[in-house]
């Protein structure tokens, strides 16, 4: 049984990720592309195994990528050999490098629970922007919250290219004090009844309100920052999303 970590990709996790998520939705990625310009330094922080980042390589755009997960980032080099990646934890990642467009896509600044500690990666990530530079990013809300589970349950059974049963079983709780959701997850690979390995994962989200993030962003130099309520760009104006979108222009 591997050690439990908070938000980690493991073996385990990234082979079902893979399996899930292959390839981005055609919106989400409509939607990150219209900020591209050709000519532009781009970096995507957190791009796990390059669902965004290897499209926007097809595409003909500059693009760094950057992950703490190994494994994710291997998954990414058997796509694209020669992505340019970062094998970095953002908390501690310094650069003198500036990018003219930054983006974190899949609500996954939301990962960052320690409140202050978010606050200081997005510090660091508006100070890797060139002038006039862009960071966009989604969060989850608090329309996301699931449901509270008493105990582990299978939320994803598929079968792996070797032909083993990978299993997901996951139960949910949310500290409202915190707006923290806990959705502690164990990955299993079984051949037949037999358990092969088993993976622990502490994943845990901030559930955002709507006004929550906005004060920060203009401390920090952010002088424009416009929330959205969907991939079409309409601007939310409740916390019924279940996902905001902040473009954030200096």
């Amino acid at each position: 049984m591997s050690e439990q970590k908070q938000n980690y990709y493991g073996r385990l996790c990234t082979e079902l990720y893979e399996i899930l998520h292959e390839k981005a939705p055609q919106d989400e990625l409509d939607f990150y592309l219209s900020y591209a310009e050709k000519g532009q330094k781009i970096l995507e922080p957190l791009c796990g195994s390059g669902r965004f980042l290897v499209p926007f390589m097809e595409r003909g755009f500059d693009i760094d990528g950057m992950d703490s997960s190994i494994e994710m980032l291997e998954k990414l080099k058997q796509k694209a050999p020669d992505a340019k990646i970062i094998h970095a934890d953002i908390l501690e990642y310094s650069s003198n490098k500036k990018y003219d467009y930054i983006f974190i896509s899949s609500g996954s600044v939301s990962l960052f629970t320690n409140i202050e500690q978010c606050k200081s990666i997005l510090k660091k990530l508006k100070d890797l922007l060139a002038p006039k530079g862009r960071f966009v990013f989604a969060v989850d809300t608090v329309a996301d919250r699931c449901a509270d589970d008493d105990d582990y349950k299978i939320s994803v059974s598929v079968k792996n290219r070797q032909g083993f049963d990978l299993v997901l079983k996951t139960k949910n709780y949310y500290a409202p004090q915190t707006h923290t959701q806990f959705s502690p997850g164990k990955y299993e690979l079984y051949d037949g009844d037999k358990l092969l390995q088993q993976e622990l994962m502490d994943f845990q989200t901030h559930l955002y309100e709507l006004g929550e993030l906005e004060p920060y962003l203009k401390d920090i130099g952010f002088t424009s920052i416009t929330v959205y309520s969907s991939f079409d760009k309409n601007v939310a104006r409740s916390n019924d999303a279940e996902m905001f979108l902040y473009e954030c222009c200096l």
